[in-house]
C-alpha cells in the first residue's frame, strides 16, 4: 500500500507505504493531504456516498469540492476539485452508520493516520478521534483541521477562510490607506493551515513509529492566521505598534520596497538592505539620488516616501517593465507584477517544471500545477484527482470484504 504506480517516476517517496484516511472536503484539509499524497503516502479520500436525480445528475455525496463551478470535466466532477487532489484515492463511506464505522475500524489498522477538516464538534460525533480510535490500532495519528478549534465555545461554529483573514487583521492590512477593507486574492489562511497540519500529522508519525503511541493533532485557521501576524504582531505586543496599510504594498520599515508604475505596468522593488538602494540608483542611471540627503539612508528615505515614490515614479514611466526588468533582475530584488494570465503563462514555470499535466478520464492532458517540493531534484510526480468512489471496490477487497459483503454495503447506501 502506498506505494507510487508503475511508471509514474522511478524517485524513492520517502512517505511510500504509509495509509492514511481523510474525511476531508473542500481546501484546506485536502491541500494538506496532497502533500502528503505527492510526497508518496497512500491517501484515501472517505467521501459520503452519492444520491442522484431520477435523471442520473449527482444530488449530493462526495467531497464538497467536487461542485464547485464554474469549470468542470463532466457535469459533476469540477476542475476546481483536481487543485487539491492530485494523487488520491476515493471510498464513499457513511460514517454515521455502523456499518461504516465497522468499515472505518477495520480500515484504521492498517493505516498510520487518520485527517479531518470538519466542524470541530463533529470528529467525536463519528469516531474520527484518538480515543475513538486507539482500540483498533494505538499507534494511530489522529490531525484536525478545524475552524475555531474542538476545546472551546466556537467549536461548533462553522467557518470559512474569509472570515479568519477579517477576524486575524488581515483586511485592514490589505490594499491601501483609507480604502474600504480588502481580503487577500487567495485563500491562503485555507493554505496555510492544510500545510501546518501536515507539519503537525509527520511530527507525530515519528513519534509513533518511535514509541507505538498515537494521539491527536490539532490546528484550526483562525490559530493559524494570528499565528501569521508574526513580527506586526510581536511590535504591537510589545511596543504598542499598530502596523497599518501603506500605498502601493510599501513594506513598514525599508524603502524603496513597494510598487513602481513603468511606461506599461507595475514592477515591485525591495531595497531592504542599503547595498540594494545604491545598486538600483546606479543601473537605473540616476547615481545623484544616492548623496540627495533626503534619500541617503534609510531612515532619511522613510521621512520621505512620498517624495521619493515621486522621485522613481517619474524615471520608472519613462520606460516599459521589460526594460527595467532587463537592467535590474539578478542585481536587486524585483519582479514584474502579472496579471494571473501572465503569471501562469510565464515561461520560467515551463523552465523549472511548475506546470504539470495529468491523464483524466475526462480530459487527456489535464494541466495541474507541479509540486514545490523538490527531491534529488526531481518534481514529485502527479495523477489526476480520483472519480467519486473509484476505489472502494479495491479498498474493500484489501480489508477483506468479498462481492457479496461489497454488495450488501452498496444496497445498504453505506458505500
Amino acid at each position: 500500500m502506498g506505494e507510487t504506480e508503475p511508471g509514474v517516476s522511478s524517485l524513492h517517496l520517502p512517505l511510500a507505504g504509509y495509509r492514511i484516511i481523510s474525511a476531508e472536503q473542500y481546501g484546506a484539509g485536502p491541500y494538506g493531504t496532497m502533500h502528503l499524497a505527492q510526497l508518496g503516502a497512500e491517501v484515501i479520500k472517505i467521501e459520503p456516498p452519492e444520491k442522484r436525480d431520477p435523471n442520473g445528475k449527482r444530488v449530493s455525496g462526495g467531497d464538497t469540492a467536487r461542485a464547485v463551478g464554474p469549470h468542470y470535466l463532466r457535469d459533476d466532477e469540477s476542475v476546481y476539485f483536481h487543485a487539491f487532489n492530485l494523487n488520491k484515492r476515493s471510498l464513499t463511506l457513511d460514517l454515521t452508520t455502523d456499518d461504516g464505522q465497522a468499515v472505518l475500524h477495520k480500515l484504521v489498522g492498517s493505516a498510520h493516520a487518520v485527517v479531518n477538516n470538519l466542524r470541530g464538534d463533529l470528529p467525536a460525533k463519528l469516531g474520527l478521534t484518538y480515543p475513538a480510535l486507539a482500540a483498533h490500532n494505538p499507534a494511530i495519528v489522529c490531525a484536525h483541521v478545524s475552524a475555531y478549534g474542538r476545546d472551546n465555545a466556537r467549536a461548533s461554529w462553522p467557518g470559512y477562510d474569509y472570515l479568519m483573514q477579517a477576524e486575524a487583521g488581515f483586511c485592514t492590512l490589505t490594499g491601501d490607506p483609507g480604502g474600504d477593507p480588502q481580503r487577500m486574492g487567495l485563500s491562503i489562511v485555507d493554505f496555510m493551515t492544510g500545510t501546518l497540519m501536515a507539519v503537525g500529522l509527520l511530527a507525530a508519525l515519528l513519534d509513533a513509529r518511535r514509541t507505538g503511541q498515537g494521539r491527536d493533532v490539532d490546528t484550526d485557521l483562525l490559530s493559524a492566521a494570528v499565528h501569521q501576524t508574526t513580527y506586526p504582531a510581536l511590535w504591537y505586543m510589545n511596543q504598542g505598534d499598530v502596523t497599518d496599510r501603506i500605498a502601493r504594498s510599501a513594506h513598514p520599515t525599508a524603502t524603496p520596497s513597494q510598487m513602481f508604475r513603468a511606461a506599461d505596468g507595475w514592477m515591485f522593488i525591495m531595497c531592504q538592505l542599503p547595498k540594494f538602494w545604491s545598486i538600483l540608483v546606479e543601473r537605473i542611471g540616476h547615481p545623484e539620488l544616492a548623496s540627495d540627503p533626503r534619500f541617503a539612508t534609510n531612515p532619511a528615505r522613510l521621512a520621505n516616501r512620498d517624495l521619493l515614490t515621486t522621485t522613481l515614479d517619474a524615471i520608472f514611466q519613462t520606460a516599459p517593465v521589460a526594460h527595467w526588468q532587463a537592467l535590474l533582475e539578478g542585481h536587486l530584488p524585483v519582479a514584474p507584477v502579472y496579471r494571473l494570465d501572465q503569471a501562469l503563462d510565464n515561461p520560467w514555470l515551463r523552465t523549472t517544471g511548475m506546470r504539470d499535466t495529468v491523464a483524466h478520464p475526462d480530459c487527456a492532458e489535464l494541466q495541474v500545477l507541479a509540486s514545490p517540493i523538490k527531491l534529488d531534484g526531481q518534481r514529485l510526480p502527479n495523477r489526476a484527482g480520483p472519480l467519486l468512489g473509484a476505489d472502494t471496490d479495491a479498498i474493500l477487497g484489501d480489508l477483506g470484504f468479498g462481492p457479496d459483503d461489497v454488495a450488501r454495503l452498496r444496497a445498504g447506501g453505506t458505500i
